[in-house]
């Protein structure tokens, strides 16, 4: 990556107080990997009732051009379906967590891996975690209608980077609908056995480049994936498509969001720009710009606007978060809305803590293939098991209690 933009910190801030870039326009030198085999981290089991199905998809918008590389024409969307599945059944074996040249990718130098997380290149074989789910899995019938949750991952990572919380809330009865943000996520991997890979380091190398206004981009063309998604699980081809009893196990009328960093923020953008959103939670993004030159802070619409819907502001202890008191923006957005608001912070918590981050560096920490330093920085002092148990039950409560009405007090 570009030595131009290498004095940037690690997971900076882009001015106080705003958006968290998670690394993605920070830019280091390359690094060898551990001597040896590189470890193979597995995801922890989800604990809900069902088995998990998965399916992916590529749709076409041909309404947009792709807001990154418009000479390529129409933008390109692949989301992935999370769905519970029957215990017992002869599904076959479960999925790997990417696509190999996606997972070499990720534990690249130019890989969300190595630059949002401080991983040396190709220390771990992130080819080699597995899913718990199945592919095409038969959904499990019984369930009802299934209150549908979408998930937008932070700046820079892919779609796959929380199959951790993804999976739980697939195996307790939701089918969810990951969103990768083509040219924006570290890589997507397209049909075809195409990769499309993340623009945003090479907006970090260019001297003069507009920080702000490149987030502001970088959020609408998210917000528009999310809306066009939204477009698409009702239309009758792409449910005629899907593994059989899926389309019709989908509640509609039930849609929630979540996300992660810059996902959070557009979960909450989303919610504010489209009724069918009914819930969403937002886990440590900041809901502001910086200026052109990347200081000062510039409140985004649903920051000063607020939303009528209830959300779940989910803080970690870094120096930029906890309660919302100390987000000037998450303050806005409190102040400004309606209806039900909810603000958890985890003690000894970092800004990845609520990925795949918590669960799998360790595990290659504990090989020596990646500094412990590089974990205390990524999630924090909090032990993985907590970590994990705090995000799944909170988020899953969350929308047991807006989508599906259970434990209202």
């Amino acid at each position: 990556m570009a030595e131009a933009v290498g004095q940037l910190k690690r997971r900076a801030v882009v001015a106080a107080g705003t958006l968290a870039l998670s690394g993605v326009l920070q830019v280091f030198a390359s690094s060898a990997g551990a001597a040896g085999a590189a470890t193979r981290p597995q995801l922890p089991e989800p604990t809900g009732r069902y088995a998990v199905g998965t399916t992916v998809r590529q749709f076409t918008d041909p309404s947009r051009k792709d807001p990154w590389h418009p000479e390529r024409g129409p933008r390109q969307v692949a989301v992935s379906f999370w769905y519970p599945a029957a215990r017992g059944a002869a599904h076959g074996g479960t999925v790997p967590q990417m696509r190999r040249d996606a997972a070499v990718h990720f534990g690249s130098a130019d890989g969300a891996g190595h630059g949002n997380y401080g991983v040396p290149a190709g220390a771990v074989d992130w080819a080699a975690t597995r899913t718990h789910a199945h592919r095409d899995a038969p959904p499990a019938r019984g369930t009802g209608p299934c209150p549908v949750v979408l998930y937008s991952a932070g700046l820079g990572d892919p779609r796959t980077w929380n199959t951790t919380l993804v999976e739980e809330l697939a195996s307790r009865g939701y089918v969810v609908v990951t969103l990768d943000h083509t040219y924006d996520s570290s890589e997507v991997a397209l049909s075809g056995g195409r990769l499309a890979t993340s623009v945003l380091p090479g907006y970090a190398g260019r001297p003069g480049t507009d920080v702000g206004a490149l987030l502001r981009k970088a959020v609408r063309a998210r917000v528009d994936d999310t809306r066009f998604v939204l477009d698409r699980l009702g239309d009758p081809a792409l449910r005629a498509g899907l593994p059989p009893r899926l389309a019709g196990a989908m509640d509609l009328g039930h849609i929630g969001m979540a996300g992660q960093s810059a996902g959070g923020f557009t979960a909450l953008q989303t919610m504010h720009d489209d009724r069918r959103i009914k819930a969403a939670v937002n886990m440590d993004g900041t809901l502001a710009f910086p200026g052109p030159d990347g200081t000062g802070s510039h409140l985004s619409q649903v920051a000063r606007e607020g939303v009528d819907r209830p959300f779940l502001l989910m803080g970690t202890e870094s120096a930029d978060s906890g309660p919302y008191r100390r987000q000037p923006s998450w303050k806005a957005l409190w102040e400004h809305s309606r209806g039900w608001r909810g603000d958890v912070t985890l003690a000894g918590s970092r800004h990845g803590v609520y990925t795949d981050a918590a669960s799998l560096l360790p595990q290659a920490a504990a090989r020596g293939e990646v500094p412990r330093e590089t974990v205390r920085e990524d999630i924090g002092t909090v032990r993985p098991g907590r970590a994990v148990a705090m995000m799944r039950g909170q988020v899953t409560a969350f929308f047991d209690r807006f989508l599906r009405g259970r434990g209202r007090g």
